[in-house]
């Protein structure tokens, strides 16, 4: 049955004559009638009984007031509802993110997010890229924090529209006692015969052999490491070198120095907002994007530095 037609039954009920019912509705008697009336053909009975004052209900208008009813209040709820989580007072939000940046500029847009809507339930997912990829897909997390090369992959993957939030450039780690430590920057091609280290990533893999086949020559990796802090140790005790992302340089060793590339232009990626194309934002959501991209924004135009951790059985040492 038309519900729209029912909850005009519901005010006939309520005023007690079409009169009544049509000036709270802002219709014509005559449109009210009309719509009783195609009420009544869908029920195939009559639902009212017009008399010299008003109308009253028959028992099958009383059984369609009755459930009538309960569709009003659920409307009305359903609006109270929209209404909270429009103003942000309840809902949850589902986010997924990259580890680089889960150790770097998220936790102060976590905050600044809970002091602004500490009613939200958010729920934070990390991942590697891909795995972010699927869960955005597949309806696991609602937002993502993700990264796409600069180069050689279109800049909004199939179903994702994305938006930039900073470049993170690849910077060279170098065991502290290496001959090019105390060089601020190096060429590419001056590294041709340097044992490199990496994290496990197909996608790092790629940007760093085209780094390297750019200048000249084709990487010769010695280990392959879980996580960037473990390709750190690897690199303080002399396994090899490792072209890394500077956001994963949070937490640095005091055994390492960071150089920059300077030729060719090093790789960097496109740290990026991504949400699912054609579909709109959760006020949440929009809420905590426009956050991120504030924050990000902020971290890469000269957000903190980052702080030497001290190896095990070492005194500190300032890094020049």
């Amino acid at each position: 049955m038309d519900i729209r037609r029912m909850l005009a039954l519901v005010e006939v009920a309520r005023a007690g004559s079409l009169t009544a019912a049509a000036a709270r509705l802002n219709y014509t008697v005559s449109a009210v009638s009309q719509q009783i009336g195609q009420l009544e053909d869908e029920a195939g009975q009559p639902l009212i009984e017009r008399r010299p004052r008003g109308v009253t209900l028959t028992e099958a208008g009383e059984a369609v007031v009755r459930h009538a009813e309960h569709i009003e209040r659920a409307v009305l709820a359903a609006h109270e509802e929209l209404e909270e989580i429009a103003g942000l007072r309840t809902g949850t939000l589902r986010l997924g993110t990259i580890p680089t940046v889960t150790e770097s500029f998220l936790p102060a847009a976590i905050s600044a997010f809970r002091d602004r809507h500490p009613q939200i339930d958010l729920r934070v997912h990390s991942a590697q890229r891909a795995d972010i990829g699927h869960l955005l897909e597949s309806r696991g997390i609602d937002l993502a924090i993700t990264w796409t090369r600069d180069e050689h992959e279109p800049s909004e993957p199939s179903g994702t529209r994305t938006e930039l939030i900073c470049r993170d450039p690849s910077v060279l780690l170098v065991p502290a006692n290496h001959p090019l430590a105390q060089r601020p920057s190096v060429r590419m091609e001056d590294l041709r015969h340097e044992p490199w280290i990496i994290r496990t990533s197909t996608n790092v893999l790629a940007l760093l052999q085209d780094a390297c086949e750019a200048a000249g020559f084709s990487p010769v990796v010695s280990f392959e490491a879980r996580s960037y802090q473990e390709a750190q140790a690897m690199v303080a005790v002399g396994m090899g070198i490792a072209l890394v992302p500077q956001l994963s340089l949070h937490s640095l060793r005091e055994d390492i120095k960071v150089i920059t590339v300077i030729s060719p232009t090093p790789p960097a990626r496109r740290i990026v907002l991504a949400r699912r194309r054609g579909e709109r934002l959760s006020p949440s959501g929009a809420a905590m994007g426009q956050i991120l991209l504030e924050t990000g924004r902020s971290w890469n135009g000269g957000g903190p530095i980052p702080v030497p951790m001290r190896p095990p059985g070492r005194e500190s040492q300032s890094i020049r």
